[in-house]
């Protein structure tokens, strides 16, 4: 299986493998949503903690562009996974811990953004490549994780923040070693699972509720614009480009 979850010292992993860089296609994303919410909703388990294998090339390359390229009708389907993957962690009834390493792209950056925590391999790097992608979305999330001015650098160039610059600026709890990444990442998870989980549950809530805006709304203003952007033929030349020479086209 691509993505798997599994349950042990009340800690459910859920486990990202979908070769070549886990960019996952609309069918994956839609997957998501009731994996998180299942693991939240077990009474066994008190944190969640999300990752790729060890073995992947990167944490999350966002989303399938060569599915979109051959199947733009699929945008919508696309956006209803990516708003309710992240949603699901952001409302799972647990603390969501994401580790990472190596690229966070896209849809990767909600994932981050959604959770509650990030601990980051020493070659972690954050980018919202969208503006090359001929698309939209992401900004919402990343605005959980860094200053205003600082997203909106990485979303007009495409740019990439590591791993180093996000724990500067307060979005990484943590940078560690890439082979040390697991076990710190189950390390920080523990302590969390060893607490109440009446406590935890209430104490999730209550932080999401203190937050001075909607995330989930800002994200579906966000996906206006990105359906907006895929009906331009700019949009589409820049997934012909993606995925037949790796760069950004030239306008």
């Amino acid at each position: 299986m691509p993505i798997t979850c599994t349950i042990s010292d009340r800690i459910a992993e859920i486990l990202f493998d979908v070769p070549p860089v886990n960019a996952f296609d609309s069918a994956t994303w839609n997957s998501l949503p009731a994996i998180i919410a299942e693991a939240g909703r077990n009474p066994e388990v008190n944190c969640i903690l999300i990752r790729a294998a060890e073995s992947a090339r990167g944490f999350c390359g966002g989303v399938d562009i060569k599915e979109m390229q051959a199947h733009p009708e699929r945008i919508t389907l696309l956006n209803r996974g990516n708003y309710l993957t992240f949603k699901a962690i952001r409302d799972a009834e647990v603390p969501v811990v994401t580790a990472v390493h190596k690229f966070v792209i896209g849809g990767g950056i909600g994932i981050c953004g959604a959770s509650d925590t990030i601990i980051a391999a020493d070659d972690a790097y954050f980018s919202l490549p969208e503006v090359d992608r001929g698309a939209m979305g992401g900004a919402s999330h990343m605005s959980r994780m860094l200053p205003l001015h600082k997203v909106r650098a990485a979303f007009f160039t495409g740019g990439t923040i590591p791993a180093q610059e996000a724990y500067r600026l307060g979005a990484v709890e943590k940078v560690v070693p890439r082979a040390d990444l697991a076990a710190e990442a189950r390390a920080f998870c523990a302590v969390i699972a060893s607490k109440s989980r009446k406590a935890l549950v209430i104490a999730k809530e209550a932080l999401n509720g203190l937050e001075a805006r909607d995330v989930d709304r800002g994200y579906r203003w966000e996906q206006g614009f990105t359906l907006e952007m895929y009906m331009h033929e700019d949009s589409q030349k820049a997934r012909d480009a993606f995925v037949q020479t790796g760069k950004a086209a030239e306008y």
